[in-house]
């Protein structure tokens, strides 16, 4: 078990961070406009929605991200600024290169991120007058940058851990957001990594796309990919560990289990949070056929509307569970599929098995439900997380938009 701290994302040597109001939403009281920036030269890497209709800060961001150096990362609430047009690009070049002005950095050493109503041109100006605000008051403290990124999110999602490399301390800090359209491939939500250990960055983004693959890419709340997504991971190397420039490093294992911590702990935070959800769910599926199989199985489950359904209404319905697996594309065995409640046996190897049904619903009315999967076919296995759908999810996004 690892270490955990405060601070977010600025609990490693050399980040600071902000959040102000610049006018972004409507509400006055919501933080709408963020900033992560290292004092000091970074290797960055990321990874990107895959929805072929991408958002503004998407197509700038993911273009500066192929070199590698971003250092800084500026990101509004309120406003997605996807489907702006030709505006939308000038107006996130906007946002980036007058927070590149005011830190002294160059342009593609900043990143732009956006979230919130699609199709709305951005208040260029005000985000414009908040990034002279926001830059001036940089700290240590990254709780209102961790709140001005929520939209429908109920509350802020970050942590921090501490690992030991070469005798060297070792920081991971993030922040992420998401509640809803959560169903990344990658990915469906914002997610911000920081760290100081020193890293190449080709093996950076080898380690956080294998991260992802396990983390992000296994949650979904509604089964909707956004246009907005991404995860950046900066890494200022003030921790002055020897660079781990290569996955045969004995310490490179280290910080890939170390990322995939917090990246985890992030994704179930999203899930958790899911609109209108009252419980998270959990599915393991154990001996499947390969990898790609067992992750398929499990994101099946957790995106299911009626399994959600039977959950949020603690009714232990594995008929929905098996149908959910049979049409999800991966080979199955009906007499050799075992579904499980917990420890409670509900299916198995092709027949029902007799359970309390008080007994159930009282697992279902646990604020985490698990559910476990044995496909009786293989060695391989995977873990996804959800949520449940309630009548909140429909009334929240009847009226998004408005």
């Amino acid at each position: 078990m690892y270490h955990i701290i405060d601070g977010g994302v600025c609990a490693p040597q050399g980040f600071l961070a902000n959040g102000v109001y610049a006018g972004v939403r409507k509400n006055p009281n919501k933080l709408d406009l963020g900033l992560i920036y290292s004092e000091f030269p970074c290797v960055s890497a990321g990874v990107f929605t895959i929805n072929k209709a991408k958002a503004a800060p998407i197509i700038v961001t993911q273009d500066k991200s192929k070199k590698g150096n971003i250092q800084a990362v500026i990101i509004n609430s309120g406003n997605a600024n996807y489907c702006t047009g030709e505006l939308g690009i000038l107006h996130a070049h906007q946002m980036a290169n007058k927070t590149a002005l005011k830190l002294k950095l160059g342009p593609l050493n900043v990143a732009v991120a956006s979230t919130g109503v699609i199709g709305v041109t951005l208040p260029i100006d005000k985000i414009l007058s908040g990034i002279d605000l926001i830059t001036h008051k940089l700290t240590k403290n990254s709780q209102a940058a961790t709140q001005a990124i929520m939209t429908t999110d109920t509350y802020s999602k970050s942590i921090a851990i501490n690992l030991k490399i070469c005798g060297k301390n070792i920081t991971i800090g993030g922040m992420a957001k998401g509640s809803g359209m959560i169903h990344p491939n990658m990915a469906t939500m914002l997610g911000f990594i920081t760290t100081d250990i020193s890293i190449s960055q080709d093996i950076l983004q080898y380690t956080l796309h294998k991260v992802n693959e396990d983390t992000f890419n296994m949650i979904t709340v509604d089964g909707e990919t956004s246009t907005n997504d991404m995860v950046l991971v900066l890494a200022n190397g003030l921790a002055n560990n020897p660079e781990i420039n290569s996955i045969k490093d004995p310490d490179w294992i280290i910080f890939y289990e170390g990322l995939k911590f917090v990246c985890q702990f992030l994704s179930m935070e999203i899930a958790r949070d899911g609109e209108g959800a009252t419980k998270l769910i959990e599915v393991k599926v154990t001996n499947a056929k390969n990898k790609d199989q067992a992750k398929i199985a499990a994101r099946t489950i957790c995106g299911s509307p009626l399994i959600k359904s039977a959950v949020h209404g603690e009714d232990a319905n594995w008929g929905r569970i098996v149908n959910a697996l049979g049409y999800s594309g991966i080979d199955l065995d009906l007499n050799k599929l075992s579904v499980s409640l917990e420890k409670m046996n509900l299916f198995q190897e092709g027949v029902a098995i007799y359970f309390d049904e008080i007994e159930a619903k009282n697992l279902l009315k646990k604020k985490t439900v698990h559910i476990y999967i044995n496909l009786g076919l293989g060695k391989e296995e995977a873990v996804a997380w959800g949520c449940d759908l309630t009548n909140e999810y429909v009334n929240i996004n009847a009226s998004y938009r408005t």
